[in-house]
């Protein structure tokens, strides 16, 4: 098991990789070459350019939009994410008492573990990578959209709202941070393993704090159009989860009932 999930991890290192981020610092143009910039981002920046057009060069708008786009386009994998991931909390029970009954790290004992652990999730359908297969789907787009923005010349020299959208702002962070919390807050909140499993528990507890420092210390480096990004795709992010979590808990409600 353990070794699936570095080799995912070092899978989306390599997606990471290959998504150009050595080209950060150069425009993205019609002229720009290899088809990380041909297929995603410079189509990304096109969408961005035209829809701003529309909208009387509102660049910011454009990023708004686009990103609500990104957002509802993906949304189909974030909901097969969210339904792993609560058929792995229902889960988690049965496996805390295998992993006892099992705890002893003789290679035997260790294969049984394995044994039924699978036997487990075959049982009740429930696949450990799934609800990580969408993320790898979802990141080239979504980091697409983050290099769409930073290599987007025109959208330096526009103003959105009362900031500039090329330059950093002192509000925006501050409000990317709050809604970044609020979603791990969510997040944490639906996710009844975490308080179930007191290491879990604290992990996440620090995550909860932790991320929306980071990414409010990150917003006050980059332009104000990132932050931006970033507080619309958690916003979004927020509405999604409430959105997609009640009918899941009613359903479950109403199936633990019927059982």
């Amino acid at each position: 098991m353990r070794k699936k999930y570095l080799l995912l991890l070092a899978f989306i290192g390599l997606i990471v990789l290959l998504s150009g981020c050595t080209e950060y610092d150069q425009p993205i143009t019609s002229e720009s070459e290899g088809l990380w910039n041909e297929i995603i981002v410079y189509p990304l920046s096109w969408v961005i350019i035209k829809i701003a057009q529309l909208f009387n060069n509102s660049y910011g708008l454009s990023i708004i939009i686009v990103t609500v786009f990104l957002r509802l386009l993906i949304l189909p994998l974030s909901v097969k994410q969210i339904k792993s991931s609560r058929a792995m909390q229902e889960v988690q029970p049965k496996l805390q008492e295998i992993q006892k009954k099992y705890s002893s790290k003789d290679a035997n004992t260790q294969q049984k573990l394995q044994q039924e652990t699978m036997k487990l999730m075959q049982e009740h359908n429930v696949n450990p990578l799934a609800g990580c297969l969408p993320i790898i789907v979802q990141m080239p787009i979504l980091i697409g959209m983050y290099h769409a923005i930073v290599r987007t010349s025109e959208i330096s020299n526009y103003s959105f709202l009362w900031f500039e959208l090329g330059s950093p702002d002192y509000i925006l962070p501050f409000i990317t941070g709050i809604f970044t919390f609020f979603q791990s807050k969510l997040m944490m909140s639906t996710n009844t393993s975490a308080n179930s499993n007191p290491q879990v528990a604290m992990q996440m507890k620090m995550m909860l704090y932790v991320m929306p420092i980071m990414i409010t210390v990150m917003a006050f480096m980059f332009p104000a159009a990132l932050a931006l990004y970033w507080a619309t795709g958690n916003i979004f992010m927020i509405f999604q989860t409430i959105l997609i979590n009640k009918p899941l808990m009613s359903n479950n409600d109403s199936g633990g009932v019927k059982k």
